[in-house]
C-alpha cells in the first residue's frame, strides 16, 4: 500500500490563504482584537509562519486592508465596463449592493479598517485604497464632484446599514427604509 501524497502548496498560495483568514478574523474582532493565533488556526498553519510571510500583525492587516480596496477597485472595473456617467455610477452601486448582500466580510474589514486609521502606516493604506476608488469613479463616471460625492455618500450610507445587519433579509426600521427611500430619490 502506497502512502498518500501531499501537494505543498507555494508561498503564494499560502500567502493568499492566510489573507483570507486574516480577513475574516479582522472583520470579525478588529486590528487590536483579532489575534494572529487566531488568524494561523483559520489558515490550518502554525503562528510562526504567519510572522515568517508579513512579519508583524500591522503588516498583515495592511495587506489584507489594501487587497479589500483593490478587490472592491476590480468590482467597479468589471461593473462599469463599458459605461459612463451615471450608467456607471449605477452598474458599480449595484454591483457594490449585491456584493452586500451575499459577503458581508469585506465590508466589514473595510469598516475595521476605517477604524484603525489611528495607526499612521493603516491610515495610509486605507487614504490610498479609497483614494483609488475615488479617482476611477471620476475617471469613468466623467461625472461633476458633487455627483461623485453622492455616490460615495450613500455607498458609506449602504456601509453603515449593513454593518447593523439592515441588509441580511430582514425588514428595515421604518428610518433605515426612509433614508434607503430617500438614496433612491437622489439617485
Amino acid at each position: 500500500m502506497t502512502a498518500p501524497t501531499t501537494t505543498r502548496k507555494s508561498q503564494t498560495e499560502r500567502r493568499e490563504e492566510i489573507l483570507d483568514a486574516a480577513l475574516d478574523e479582522f472583520a470579525a474582532h478588529g486590528y487590536h482584537g483579532a489575534s494572529t493565533e487566531g488568524i494561523a488556526r483559520r489558515a490550518g498553519i502554525s503562528q510562526p509562519y504567519v510572522f515568517r510571510l508579513f512579519g508583524t500583525k500591522q503588516e498583515l492587516f495592511k495587506a489584507v486592508a489594501a487587497r479589500c480596496f483593490r478587490e472592491t477597485l476590480e468590482m467597479f472595473q468589471r461593473a462599469a465596463e463599458g459605461k459612463r456617467g451615471k450608467a456607471a455610477l449605477e452598474a458599480m452601486g449595484t454591483a457594490y449592493v449585491e456584493r452586500l448582500h451575499v459577503d458581508r466580510s469585506r465590508l466589514l474589514l473595510q469598516m475595521q479598517a476605517y477604524a484603525a486609521c489611528d495607526d499612521e502606516e493603516i491610515a495610509a493604506v486605507v487614504r490610498q485604497g479609497y483614494g483609488d476608488l475615488v479617482a476611477y469613479v471620476e475617471r469613468v463616471s466623467g461625472l461633476e464632484p458633487k455627483h461623485v460625492s453622492l455616490f460615495f455618500a450613500q455607498g458609506m450610507l449602504l456601509n453603515v446599514f449593513a454593518s447593523m445587519g439592515l441588509f441580511v433579509g430582514q425588514q428595515a426600521e421604518p428610518w433605515a427604509e426612509r433614508l434607503l427611500a430617500g438614496c433612491k430619490e437622489l439617485g
